[in-house]
C-alpha cells in the first residue's frame, strides 16, 4: 500500500507543478520503484533535444526557450515532496550558447537555497566540451556530477550522437574532477548494443583513469522500433562478473544490474561512495 501511495504522491506533484521528468520521458523500467521511495530524477530545460542519439526514446528537435520559472518550481517541488536526495538532468542544448550550464547551476542552486540540507546530483550533457560551461555547473555546488559514455569507443560513433564524442565524454569528467577534486563523480555503460567485454573493461579503465568513483552498469533495452536493436542480453552473473572487475579497478561504488539507470538507488550509491573515500584518505 506504501508503494502505490508514495507513487501516486509523487505523480501529483511532478504533473501539478508541469515538471517533465526522465523517469518518463525516458520510459525508465524502475519508475515504480522510484516513485514509490518518494525519489525521482527531474529532467530541466524541456523535453526535446538537440541531439539523436540511436539508443534514446528522449523526443528530438527544436527546443522551446528556456522557462526562467523552472529552477524555482523544481525547488518547489523537491520542498512539497520532502525528498533529501534530488538528481536533476537535462535533455542536450546546442542552441544555446553555454549549453544551458547557468540554467542548471540556478536549478542547482535554487534547489539547495529552498531545502537547506538537500543533496543534488547533477547528470550533464557535455556543454560541447567546454570547461567554462562545466565550471559554471561545478562551483554551483552540486554533491555528485555525472556524466555518462553510455558505451564503449567502438561503437560511440553508431550508437551517440556526432557531437557527442567518447574522448569528449572522458575529458568532461576529467575536467569535473580537476575543477573540484573533492566532487564525487559518476558514468554510465549500456550493455548490449554490440561490445565485447575486453571493450567493456577497456571502457571502465578509461573511466577510472579520469577518477569516476560510482559507475553504473545497465542493460540497453530498446525502447521503440526507431532506437537501434538490442545484440545481447547480458545474464545476471555477468554483470556480477563485471562489478567484481569494477571494484577491483578502484571504483568506490557500482551498480551492475539489467535494470539499472545512472539515478538508480543514487542515494545509496553516493553515501555509500562517499563512506569508502573518506575511509581510503584516512587509511
Amino acid at each position: 500500500m506504501r508503494l502505490g501511495g508514495e507513487f501516486s504522491k509523487v505523480s501529483r506533484a511532478v504533473v501539478g507543478l508541469g515538471i517533465p521528468t526522465v523517469c518518463e520521458e525516458a520510459l525508465c523500467p524502475n519508475i515504480m520503484e522510484c516513485w514509490g521511495s518518494g525519489t525521482a530524477t527531474f529532467m530541466i530545460m524541456g523535453k526535446v533535444c538537440t541531439r539523436g542519439c540511436r539508443f534514446c526514446y528522449v523526443a528530438k528537435g527544436r527546443p522551446e526557450p528556456l522557462d526562467p520559472g523552472e529552477p524555482a518550481r523544481i525547488a518547489l517541488a523537491v520542498r512539497k515532496l520532502g525528498l533529501s536526495y534530488v538528481t536533476i538532468t537535462s535533455v542536450d542544448r546546442d542552441d544555446l550558447p553555454d549549453g544551458g550550464a547557468r540554467h542548471f547551476a540556478e536549478t542547482i542552486r535554487m534547489v539547495k537555497r529552498l531545502n537547506p540540507g538537500v543533496l543534488v546530483e547533477a547528470l550533464i550533457p557535455d556543454f560541447q566540451g567546454s570547461r567554462d560551461s562545466l565550471r559554471v555547473v561545478v562551483e554551483a555546488g552540486p554533491d555528485v556530477l555525472g556524466h555518462n559514455i553510455e558505451t564503449v569507443e567502438r561503437l560511440t560513433p553508431r550508437v551517440r550522437d556526432r557531437r557527442a564524442g567518447y574522448r569528449q565524454s572522458l575529458e568532461v569528467l576529467r575536467m569535473a574532477k580537476e575543477l573540484n577534486p573533492g566532487l564525487v563523480t559518476k558514468s554510465s555503460i549500456l550493455l548490449g548494443l554490440g561490445e565485447t567485454l575486453e571493450e567493456v573493461l577497456g571502457a571502465m579503465r578509461d573511466l577510472r583513469r579520469v577518477g569516476v568513483d560510482i559507475l553504473v552498469l545497465s542493460q540497453y533495452l530498446r525502447p521503440s522500433p526507431r532506437q537501434l536493436p538490442v545484440e545481447k542480453y547480458y545474464t545476471v552473473e555477468e554483470f556480477k562478473l563485471l562489478e567484481r572487475e569494477a571494484l577491483r579497478m578502484g571504483f568506490s561504488y557500482v551498480v551492475a544490474h539489467p535494470l539499472a539507470r545512472t539515478s538508480y538507488r543514487a542515494r545509496e550509491a553516493y553515501l555509500r561512495a562517499l563512506e569508502r573515500l573518506r575511509a581510503r584518505a584516512a587509511g
